[in-house]
């Protein structure tokens, strides 16, 4: 089995949304912000190869939403930058099997869909079956108008449903539980709820993926929670129960927006405070 992290692009948020109730003098020392003040972000995706399986999980921001809304978010990508990110690792798009989604904001599920020679949407991934909580789903479909911004469903619902009247759609339900097998392993989640209902933490005995719980190591110290979350009281709650679990299972956190670092081991220091070791 193979752990392959990809970048397809890097985009630019508010450092004051994405840092909550921290002041500005002290994120800004870690995540310096533009003159805008945004901060530079990642969009890594994690990849497993196993056997006859190649499992993606997350697929970036996607390359089709104008000169206005890259510029907005400081879009920085290649046309086609899924399809060229997994080319540079030897990956073809219709060999991926599993399409794992964390998700459905548009900087983690924009990518599964592309625009094709008649400028119509297709799918990036035509042959994979799509891993997605049911309850999530149902809540991106009709979320509150505070975070409805974020679910850009013009883009993905149509091929989410095709996929579904196919039977090509893996509904996960429940707080945890399994994804699917692997060879020496299975690919499990959990769930959290701060962020969004129902975000899932895919993880194997080595790796977990935060997504937006933490999304960079910057946001492993436990008060440190985005503005964009849903409830930030429950974000607390939720990254010290996923906090726990990972250290016990010694396993390696995979930032998905940290620009400077991909990965990182948990430790605790003598107060007891969650800190990140072996960054990479």
């Amino acid at each position: 089995m193979e752990n392959i992290l990809i970048s397809p692009g890097k985009f630019r948020l508010d450092g004051g949304a994405m840092f909550g109730i921290i002041p500005k003098p002290l994120w800004n020392k870690v995540h310096p912000a533009d003159d805008y003040n945004r901060i530079d972000l990642d969009l890594r995706l994690w990849i497993i190869k196993d056997q006859d399986r190649i499992i993606i999980t997350d697929t970036g921001i996607g390359d089709y939403h104008g000169e206005k809304f890259d510029q907005q978010f400081d879009v920085r990508q290649e046309h086609s930058p899924l399809v060229k990110a997994l080319a540079d690792k030897g990956i073809d798009c219709a060999d991926v099997t599993d399409l794992v989604i964390s998700h459905l904001h548009f900087d983690h599920v924009g990518g599964m869909v592309c625009k094709d020679e008649n400028g119509e949407f297709a799918p990036v991934f035509p042959n994979a079956t799509i891993h997605l909580h049911k309850d999530h789903w149902e809540y991106a479909l009709n979320p509150t108008i505070r975070d409805s911004g974020s679910f850009h469903t013009q883009y993905f619902k149509d091929t989410i449903e095709k996929f579904d009247k196919a039977g090509r759609v893996h509904w996960l339900t429940g707080k945890e539980g399994e994804i699917l097998k692997l060879s020496d392993d299975s690919l499990r989640f959990k769930c959290s709820y701060g962020h969004t209902p129902h975000l899932i933490h895919p993880y194997t005995n080595e790796y977990i993926y935060l997504a937006d719980l933490i999304p960079t190591s910057n946001h492993v110290h436990v008060p440190w929670v985005m503005g964009y979350d849903i409830a930030p009281g429950q974000t607390t709650m939720d990254k010290i129960e996923f906090l726990k679990m990972i250290v016990e299972k010694d396993l390696r956190v995979i930032f998905e927006h940290d620009p400077k670092y991909a990965s990182a081991k948990i430790t605790q220091n003598e107060r007891g405070k969650y800190i990140p070791v072996e960054l990479e």
